[in-house]
């Protein structure tokens, strides 16, 4: 571990060197990937460079001790022991840190929110959704657009598909795919009761054409007049857009712009999203990981979350964290939560590179 340590900090010296070059600044494209090169191997080398010194001073205590008595090898020992404990941490730390990380975490995601079980009141939950995603994108900086939407009658959603651009916009969200499930009393119910309703969310990495390339002939493009609530004709030309990848059967429908080239510019982004997520998990599943070192299955079937409103309780049940601050995560702000999977997470695939490493 500690050589590869010594060549990541030798590889980041040299490209600390490469941002102080004029001929790297002069040239947008080379500094922003020498920079996020840079940035990647900042906190391994940080925490390698605490590691060290650490060990350093811990020598620096033995000595100490060997040369004291009295209350003064009372405090040199107290202070080795802080020593002690501090640079095992440390090294726990190197270890997570080391762990390979997942390919997509850098991507962009597509966000998929459907209503479940419950009725109206689940597509008022999917509707919250939505919105606590959007918020927790606004709060990180990143770009959102809404690609798709179907609205209900009485207010929230049958359905959302998001785009969110920004850094690290996976690495984040990707543990949010699954079911929902909300416990509250409806506005509509009389004896006070409290229902329970669910929404699934599917988190996808972003794809760009280099990721997957689709075969046009293997699309079946089919154009239509979109249509608002109640089936009411909102377009009077065909601008709405259905296309089928054949092989695969997936299909995939958008009918919110006035432009069929628009509607069709989105529908391809979140074709290829899906097939990507597809291979993605056929790969996964040869080589008989089943998404090693995720959080849960991932499964859109499994229930991840409850969000309790009488109690202002959620839960996350992957992981047993409970928080009691539901307005604030409704609002957006689900950095404790996206923290503890990420940790969850990396601890995970460090398990499992060391039980690959015993085998």
């Amino acid at each position: 571990m500690f050589d590869k340590l010594e060549q990541l900090e030798a590889r980041f010296r040299d490209l600390e060197a490469q941002l102080g070059d004029p001929e790297v600044v002069s040239d947008g494209q080379r500094y922003t990937t020498v920079a996020k090169q840079h940035a990647e191997l900042a906190d391994v080398v940080a925490a390698y460079r605490d590691w060290r010194a650490t060990g350093d001073d811990l020598e620096a205590a033995r000595e100490m001790l060997a040369e004291s008595a009295g209350d003064d090898a009372a405090l040199v020992k107290a202070e080795l022991d802080e020593l002690t404990v501090r640079r095992a941490e440390l090294e726990d730390r190197l270890k997570l840190l080391l762990v390979p990380r997942d390919p997509n975490d850098d991507k962009d995601v597509i966000v998929e929110i459907r209503a479940a079980a419950g009725g109206d009141e689940a597509g008022l939950f999917a509707g919250e959704l939505q919105e606590m995603y959007l918020r927790y994108a606004q709060r990180q900086g990143w770009r959102t657009q809404v690609l798709s939407e179907a609205a209900q009658g009485i207010g929230g959603i049958k359905e959302a598909i998001l785009e969110i651009v920004g850094d690290g916009a996976y690495a984040h969200l990707k543990h949010e795919s699954g079911v929902h499930r909300v416990q509250r009393v409806p506005a509509t119910e009389s004896q006070g009761r409290i229902h329970t309703s669910t929404a699934s969310v599917a988190v996808l990495p972003a794809a760009e054409e280099v990721d997957v390339q689709v075969n046009p002939n293997e699309l079946r493009i089919d154009v239509y007049r979109s249509s608002g609530p109640g089936g009411q004709s909102v377009n009077t030309t065909d601008s709405a857009v259905r296309i089928t990848h054949v092989p695969t059967g997936l299909v995939v429908s958008c009918q919110d712009e006035k432009s069929q080239h628009q509607n069709r510019d989105k529908a391809m982004r979140i074709l290829r999203s899906r097939l990507l997520q597809a291979e993605q998990d056929r790969r996964a599943q040869e080589r008989a990981d089943a998404r090693a070192g995720q959080i849960g299955t991932g499964d859109r079937a499994e229930k991840i979350r409850t969000y309790n409103f009488p109690q202002s309780r959620v839960t996350d049940h992957r992981i047993g964290l409970t928080v009691h601050n539901l307005t604030d995560l409704l609002n957006g702000q689900l950095d404790d939560v996206v923290a503890a999977l990420r940790q969850t997470e990396r601890e995970a695939r460090l398990a499992a590179v060391q039980d690959e490493d015993g085998s």
